[in-house]
């Protein structure tokens, strides 16, 4: 029987626990069984809950968290910049890159354990998928940035019409343009990780890295034929930056992927707070999950040289980003639980009997950590604080899980106060199981607290003399198979990982219609890659018998100029959308050409409980002072006014169900 090894670092009174992964599911299947036949009290919460104001630059998620939402915020962004509409494909990477440049940093994230290697290591360390990438972090390194924007483009112009390419010392971009001066098409360079478009001297169309790089020195300098330009600065963050396009060396194609849209699930009796700036309310509390620059006294992830935050400077600058220490930084998203276990509680559980209670957590956020040493990958070293806390009185035995329940870390809460963070950190989701019957915590007053990284530029923030509010929720959540292996292997119930096929089995975690399925492989697909071989993700919803496509005939598509060399592995995904009861799904990824599938994940929304208000408070500061206001909506959608002063500065922004 083949058994999940989950790497653990050493945490002091921690004891790993290792099952099998068809004993994990099975018991996960009884203990379910047991909650959903003896607990009747109705549960309501808040699915997917967003805001946006009318910031011209940030106004927040509910602008930015689909696809659709994004498009349109971005053409509107782009008209306002330039008076000119988006009315090309042209225009329309150019909106995207203009939102991109204004919203994204460059820096060196944490790493995950998508391989069950630990965290950070592994064969493929980037984090290859879109939403995670903007919303966890909002910054990352030439490579991973780029290929998460193979998502995007994948969604904006088709297939495979977006490739990372890799440069000098430097991983760029490159879409595939079609219509007016693009004819049948042509690759064209979109580089945002450091600020570049280069058009043709007559400015009549952009030029693709092929043409660029043997006259890099002459069209990428910022003084050769600026009118050309058409108000964009080449190398806008660096100048010296232009030495890296002067090779055209390796393409990758389908490099990144989109999974879900980002949505957060509160529960009753819980909170999320945002704050944008580092320090939460102290001051000076630094959780992240980063690179430790430790610039100007602040612990943690910074860019000195960005667009992000000085937005309004990048269209027709003349010289590009100033050198600003701090000037993005990362931002925080705190979960503060207070589960009521005389019944509110069930909102949470994914199994409970008369020996324990297991509460699951999701979030589209990263969670984060203090390191204990101030060196530069502190974050990895054991010791970590305040990215998982529990608070009250002590209910002795606690363990977590972040591999679905495949294995667990046990701990002792013997004190009013213990700290999980070096079990959970780096993960976007963790099972915690307290061995005490729900009837024994009722009076432990106990407090969960989860703190996460977030991305600053996707928190909405409040304008001057009087600030408009919209709020929308979805009524849905989602379960997460992945991407980490260790989530993934107790859910294969057919084939295996590192073969030509593989099959998942997931569920809703309380029987809950699924709404959606987004499943995505990471696979060897071969350098080349051989466009000929089909690749499938079939979905069904009776147990195997009749199969669905998720995914149908999917190749990886090339196109001319291209470079001697590729990337030798490639992303497939999709996503359908479902009606009716089903709460179950298998997925399965298939291919005609022998293709190993390294890292297989399956992600279900699905549509949650009785839904409950939801009270939204901003704290600002302006020239009145400081201040808070509170809101509690009328439903699913809901707009008001916080009245707000000048030089307004958001703080934080808060999200609470209410009953």
């Amino acid at each position: 029987m083949n058994r999940v090894s989950v790497c653990c670092l050493p945490l002091g009174r921690f004891t790993p626990i290792t099952l099998s992964p068809r004993c994990a599911m099975r018991r996960h299947s009884l203990t379910l069984l047991f909650l959903l036949l003896c607990c009747g009290t109705v549960v309501a919460d808040v699915g997917d809950p967003q805001v946006a104001t009318e910031h011209p630059w940030y106004p927040g998620e509910l602008s930015c968290s689909t696809f659709e939402r994004l498009f349109a915020t971005q053409a509107a962004l782009y008209q306002r910049v330039t008076g000119k509409p988006v009315q090309t494909e042209e225009d329309r990477v150019l909106a995207s890159w203009l939102w991109r440049n204004t919203h994204y940093w460059h820096g060196e994230e944490g790493g995950q354990d998508l391989w069950g290697k630990g965290l950070g290591k592994g064969p493929d360390n980037k984090q290859r998928e879109y939403w995670t990438g903007l919303f966890a972090h909002g910054f990352s390194l030439c490579g991973t940035t780029h290929a998460q924007w193979v998502g995007e483009m994948e969604t904006l112009l088709g297939h495979s019409r977006g490739r990372s390419v890799g440069t000098q010392g430097h991983n760029s971009f490159e879409v595939f343009l079609q219509g007016g001066e693009y004819g049948t098409g042509r690759w064209v360079l979109l580089d945002h990780d450091l600020s570049t478009v280069i058009f043709t001297p007559d400015g009549k169309r952009l030029m693709g890295l092929a043409e660029i790089a043997p006259n890099w020195k002459q069209l990428t300098d910022r003084r050769f034929q600026p009118q050309s330009q058409h108000g964009w600065l080449p190398c806008g963050l660096y100048a010296g930056d232009n030495s890296s396009f002067s090779a055209f060396a390796v393409a990758e194609y389908l490099s990144g992927y989109s999974g879900p849209p980002p949505m957060v699930h509160l529960r009753r009796g819980e909170t999320l707070r945002r704050y944008l700036q580092p320090g939460l309310d102290d001051g000076k509390t630094f959780v992240f999950w980063g690179r430790n620059y430790r610039t100007a006294g602040i612990p943690g992830p910074e860019r000195s040289r960005t667009w992000v935050n000085q937005p309004e400077k990048m269209y027709q600058s003349k010289n590009g980003t100033p050198h600003i220490d701090g000037q993005a930084r990362f931002a925080n998203a705190v979960y503060t639980f207070k589960p009521d276990f005389r019944g509110d509680y069930r909102e949470a559980v994914i199994s409970e009997n008369d020996q324990q209670v297991t509460l699951e957590f999701t979030t589209p956020y990263i969670i984060a950590a203090t390191p204990a040493k101030d060196s530069a990958w502190g974050i990895y070293d054991p010791g970590a604080r305040n990215g998982l806390v529990l608070r009250g009185q002590p209910v002795g035995k606690v363990s977590v899980s972040v591999n679905r329940g495949a294995s667990w870390i046990d701990a002792d809460m013997t004190d009013t106060t213990l700290d999980l963070t070096d079990a959970v950190k780096g993960h976007r989701q963790y099972w915690l199981r307290i061995h005490q019957p729900a009837k024994n915590l009722v009076s432990r007053d106990l407090t969960i607290t989860t703190v996460c990284q977030c991305n600053v530029a996707v928190i909405p923030r409040l304008t001057d003399n009087g600030s408009q509010v919209r709020f929308e929720a979805s009524r849905q959540a989602q379960v997460n198979v992945g991407p980490n292996l260790p989530q993934v292997q107790p859910h294969v119930i057919a084939g295996k990982i590192e073969s030509p096929t593989v099959t998942l089995e997931v569920a809703t975690p309380r029987g809950e219609p699924i709404r959606q399925i987004y499943a995505a492989a990471h696979v060897r697909s071969s350098s080349p890659p051989d466009p000929k071989i089909l690749y499938q993700i079939e979905y069904s919803r009776d147990g195997g018998k009749t199969w669905e496509p998720l995914v149908k005939d999917w190749t990886v598509q090339r196109r001319p100029e291209e470079p001697k060399d590729f990337w030798s592995q490639s992303m497939c995904w999709g996503n359908v959308t479902l009606t009716g009861p089903t709460s179950s799904v298998q997925v399965r990824f298939r291919n005609n050409g022998g293709k190993v599938y390294l890292r297989p994940e399956v992600h279900l929304v699905y549509a949650t409980s009785s839904p409950d208000r939801t009270r939204v408070t901003f704290a600002w500061s302006d020239d009145r002072g400081q201040h808070t206001h509170s809101h509690t909506t009328n439903g699913a959608n809901d707009q008001w006014t916080v009245p707000t002063g000048r030089n307004v500065q958001t703080r934080w922004v808060e999200y609470e169900p209410v009953p």
